[in-house]
């Protein structure tokens, strides 16, 4: 019998498996898929190799949780830094985001000035700044009394930054500009959505912050493609189960029965890391089913449509871009499409003189589910997408060697999942209403981006020694 089993394989799956297993735990780590990483794994395809979403790994610095969390694992992971961390594109300026202060306000005052941009970037610097600093604040969510002892916490945080939690961050925006152009605020919203999964109405500005200030962090490029970090973090790990999906799980009275469509295993701890809204439907236990019940009503339905393409090209390209276009796409949610390029150094990800490109932009699950117009739909954006990048990037047409792109209903076939992007942290979904890393149920825990604290690399790594300390490990 197993000390612990962790049922999916993504970011916070492979990290808290790893993890246990660094301090002498009997691990067992369980994939659906035939590459670990879940959402941010990667793939071949024909003979190329493509990251499935995510493609930047941020917050492995010294003092962040990340590289708290590689360190405590005993991984160094294979990366290049990336600055700058994003190049955005806007009606024909170009706004790169670089980690230096002065060399990025100096970029979008020339692009969007304003007398007010200097104290709002130095603001949104300093929340990011400051944030990392504050340490001891954990979640708790098996019964109301841990919760409200874990609440308090977080009292120093919630007092040094109690006037950006009060209000929306688009309510905070517009009043400190005195009224923003459109133009501005779509450069805002559209990188605030791409950490913060959510629109700046939504939300409050001191979320938005670090999602505006993630870039004067450092950035990491993965070499070899997202799947060598899981497959490098989680190599000591005596069994890691990949094409093995867990179909139903039942509660005994000391451990767990994991079901496979072949075999049953036992665990005396389980760890799911899959969706909180999802998680109910692996058990038939009624009590266990209407905890996670609760939380289906935060299924947003956010999900991505994904366009993966390799070129050859002599020409030189940065590792993110985000383009950001008038109107909304068709089938989609959103005006900013989100590109990264493999690093040309990177032989093992696309050949020589090659590069792969994996390409994202928000869309609803719920667009994707009539088959009559599926397809129609599919090419429709895919031409989109494609046309897009092609133009803005000055990409001729004949260095496509290869073009596809997934939907939602993609992501469900190869790891069970159609929400991508997380559980967002709202104004209405915060602390205390956030789902925690532990239940109610003795033994069962989740982690990974729908339970606390939130998505992305540094999100999901909160949630890891979030977890770690409520195990006692």
């Amino acid at each position: 019998m197993k000390d612990f089993a962790v049922v999916g394989s993504g970011i916070g799956g492979s990290s808290i498996a790893a993890l246990l297993s660094a301090k002498g735990f009997d691990v067992a780590l369980f994939e659906k898929d035939s590459h670990l990483g879940g959402c941010s794994s990667s793939f071949f395809h024909k003979g190329y190799m493509y990251n499935t979403g995510a493609t930047t790994l941020a917050g492995y610095e010294e003092g962040f949780i990340v590289k708290e969390v590689f360190d405590a694992i005993g991984f160094t992971p294979k990366v290049i830094p990336t600055d700058p961390s994003i190049v955005v594109i806007q009606e024909g300026k170009i706004t790169p985001r670089f980690r230096d202060f002065e060399l990025f306000y100096e970029s979008v005052q020339e692009n969007y000035p304003h007398a007010k941009n200097r104290k709002f970037w130095e603001m949104v610097f300093e929340i990011n700044r400051e944030f990392y600093k504050y340490s001891g604040h954990y979640y708790a969510n098996a019964n109301i009394f841990s919760k409200i002892k874990s609440l308090l916490s977080f009292l120093p945080l919630f007092m040094r930054f109690q006037k950006y939690f009060r209000v929306n961050a688009f309510t905070f925006m517009d009043d400190f500009y005195g009224g923003i152009a459109l133009e501005y605020f779509e450069f805002l919203e559209s990188q605030i959505l791409i950490v913060a999964q959510a629109p700046s109405k939504d939300i409050n500005f001191f979320t938005a912050a670090l999602a505006l200030g993630y870039t004067f962090n450092k950035n990491h490029y993965a070499l070899g493609g997202f799947s060598q970090v899981f497959e490098d973090m989680t190599k000591h790990i005596k069994d890691v189960y990949k094409k093995t999906e867990i179909i139903k799980i039942l509660q005994q009275k000391d451990h767990f029965e994991l079901h496979t469509h072949q075999e049953i295993f036992r665990a005396k701890k389980v760890i799911l890391n899959a969706t909180v809204y999802e998680s109910g439907k692996l058990f038939s236990d009624e009590q266990i089913q209407n905890y996670y019940k609760k939380y289906e009503k935060l299924d947003n339905h956010q999900s991505s449509f994904m366009l993966y393409m390799t070129i050859k090209s002599s020409k030189k390209f940065h590792s993110h871009y985000q383009i950001i276009e008038k109107e909304p796409f068709a089938h989609a949610l959103s005006r900013a499409l989100f590109v990264s390029f493999s690093d040309a150094s990177d032989t093992k990800i696309a050949p020589e003189g090659h590069y792969s490109i994996t390409a994202s932009v928000h869309t609803d699950s719920r667009f994707w589910q009539n088959p009559l117009s599926y397809q129609r739909q599919k090419k429709e954006l895919h031409d989109t997408l494609q046309s897009l990048i092609l133009s803005k990037l000055q990409i001729d047409e004949d260095e496509v060697v290869a073009s596809f792109s997934a939907t939602s209903k993609t992501f469900k076939h190869y790891i069970n999942r159609t929400q991508l992007g997380g559980n967002a942290i709202t104004i209405k979904n915060f602390l205390p209403f956030l789902p925690g890393n532990d239940t109610p149920i003795k033994n069962l825990y989740n982690v990974g981006d729908t339970v606390y604290a939130a998505q992305g690399w540094p999100g999901v790594m909160l949630g890891v020694k979030n977890l770690q300390r409520l195990l006692h490990v």
